[in-house]
């Protein structure tokens, strides 16, 4: 029998005998198949996440709900423009429902009964504004009415010509004045003339014809006594006028707070001025409240 041979290491010599190596370096070498390595890897994430299943169907599941949420806003989107073009109130506030509920939408209300409705409807903290809207069957129509019992807002009165300074305008008018109406200012309501300066207005026209300032004889505004002009409209005669391009008047006719026989008195004079057979309809509103139909067979 032969004997063992037993192998002999002599670690005098580093280069002979290198220092180990690091822990990537040995697992090369243990492994040197890398298909081997990659499976080793695979199962080392396997146990990290031991239902590889649900992160697989994860992925689906969010990008359809990605889908689902793109589809269900595309569908408001065109739900809302729908209501738009139909002419539907995307929202409404609590305050307003109940003044709805208040109101008949298609009933035409006698004047009297109109005006109650408008004033119960109200919603406004202050003391709010009932507004009368008529609908006509001319264009342009315009002119000067005095409410007894107006409480609206106070007209600002520019005065041209001989007098103006002793009118009591709240305005007077001079060459200074008339070309920054040219250069198209109109700090005013109404304005007040006598007929030697039409001539003169005549070339701020195109200023004063579309915002229905251009004084007429029509509606008391070409005057020999401004004094007079200038008081009956400071007391509390309004102008009425239609909407540009349109047939509707809007006018304050006096205010929530106010007594309805003075506010139904207001009404009947301004359709005297107005003429009835002009007037196809009418609504009296608050500030902030219903639109009630007036019947206009009790005016």
């Amino acid at each position: 029998m032969g004997k063992t041979k037993t192998a002999f290491i002599d670690d005098s010599n580093p280069e002979k005998n290198p220092a180990p190596a690091k822990a990537g370096q040995a697992r090369k070498k243990v492994n040197p198949n890398p298909e081997l390595e990659s499976r080793i890897k695979s199962q080392e994430s396997r146990e990290v996440n031991p239902n590889p299943e649900d992160e697989l169907t994860s992925k689906p599941e969010s990008s359809e709900s990605k889908t689902q949420k793109a589809e269900t806003t595309a569908k408001k989107t065109k739900a809302s423009k729908a209501a738009v073009k139909k002419g539907k109130a995307k929202y409404r506030s609590v305050k307003y429902k109940a003044a709805a509920e208040k109101v008949e939408k298609s009933k035409k209300y006698p004047l009297t009964e109109a005006i109650e409705a408008a004033k119960n409807s109200s919603y406004s903290k202050f003391d709010g504004s009932l507004e009368l809207h008529i609908n006509t069957n001319v264009k342009n129509a315009r002119g000067l009415v005095s409410l007894p019992y107006a409480s609206g807002k106070k007209l600002k009165v520019l005065a041209f010509g001989k007098g103006a300074e002793d009118s009591g305008a709240d305005i007077i008018g001079d060459d200074a004045k008339l070309n920054e109406i040219i250069r198209g200012v109109t700090a005013f309501d109404v304005i007040v003339t006598t007929a030697e300066w039409m001539p003169k207005l005549a070339r701020a026209a195109k200023v004063l014809g579309p915002r229905g300032l251009m004084p007429s004889p029509k509606s008391g505004t070409i005057t020999t006594d401004l004094k007079k002009a200038v008081t009956e409209i400071q007391s509390g005669k309004v102008e009425y006028k239609t909407q540009k391009d349109s047939k509707v008047i809007h006018l304050s006719v006096g205010k929530v707070s106010q007594n309805p026989d003075e506010i139904a008195a207001n009404i009947k004079i301004l359709f005297n001025a107005i003429g009835k057979t002009k007037v196809k309809k009418a609504v009296i509103s608050p500030s902030m409240g219903m639109g009630v139909k007036v019947d206009l067979q009790s005016i």
